[in-house]
């Protein structure tokens, strides 16, 4: 960050309360920078702040990460993120330069051989209709871990573990210990197994399809996976997020 005198540039993207978040910066006595993503980024900010859970996600997905900090806002619970009632509070703080800046793994999402996605939360595997059953198997470095039968199956970052994954009862997992929740959804056993593994080493793979089976990143739709084709992921960037004292906590804090 730049020293306050000099008036730091926010940059601030996404459309839930950014008028919100603009004028707040401006009253801290920043100088607000928005528009799209790409032009935002063009103006080379002292910080960024992301609206809502979507705009933090399309910035994961870019193919280069800024290293200007990110600060989200309203963007769910699995990164620390500041809820509406503290904007203007986080905004002084933010414009003072102060903050703490955490760095949160973002998945490369390989289709055999070709990068197809990134993700900063969650890679799924799931049937295209619901309650129809697929077989699918969890590797780590090559190594098979289970096969099982189910509608699905979800791997989770720590930004992603407490969201989707956490409702299928997967582990919930720290920002800073390398591993990924992976969990079946729906599984046809009732005895059915979560793992917590290696985030750089796990790999999906479509044993045996009633149905097509689609590949989410953070909810995107990349494609439709065959039977065979491995889905790999491996840490393709780090995401830094900053945090300040009116941020909440990523996992209890309620919105």
């Amino acid at each position: 960050m730049s020293d306050p005198a000099e008036r730091a540039t926010v940059g601030v993207v996404g459309e839930r309360t950014a008028d919100r978040v603009t004028d707040a910066v401006t009253a801290a006595g920043g100088t607000p920078e928005t528009g799209d993503l790409d032009t935002v980024l063009a103006a080379a900010p002292d910080a960024l702040v992301t609206v809502g859970e979507d705009a933090l996600f399309a910035l994961a997905a870019r193919s280069e990460l800024p290293e200007t900090p990110v600060l989200p806002v309203e963007a769910g619970r699995g990164v620390r993120s500041v809820p509406r009632s503290r904007v203007e509070g986080a905004m002084d703080t933010l414009v003072a330069g102060a903050g703490q800046v955490d760095s949160y793994p973002v998945l490369g999402v390989h289709v055999g051989d070709a990068r197809r996605a990134r993700a900063l939360a969650d890679v799924t595997l799931l049937t295209a209709e619901p309650a129809r059953i697929s077989e699918y198997a969890v590797a780590t470095d090559g190594t098979t871990v289970s096969q099982f039968r189910a509608d699905g199956v979800v791997v989770a970052t720590p930004a992603g573990s407490h969201g989707y994954a956490r409702r299928v009862d997967a582990p919930v997992v720290a920002h800073d210990t390398g591993v990924a929740a992976v969990a079946p959804i729906a599984p046809f056993a009732t005895d059915d197994d979560h793992w917590i593994l290696d985030i750089d080493t796990v790999s999906l793979r479509v044993e045996r399809d009633e149905v097509p089976v689609e590949l989410l990143a953070d909810d995107r739709r990349v494609d439709e996976i065959d039977p065979g084709v491995p889905v790999s992921l491996s840490v393709a960037d780090r995401l830094p997020v900053l945090s300040v004292p009116e941020s909440g906590h990523p996992y209890t804090d309620p919105r």
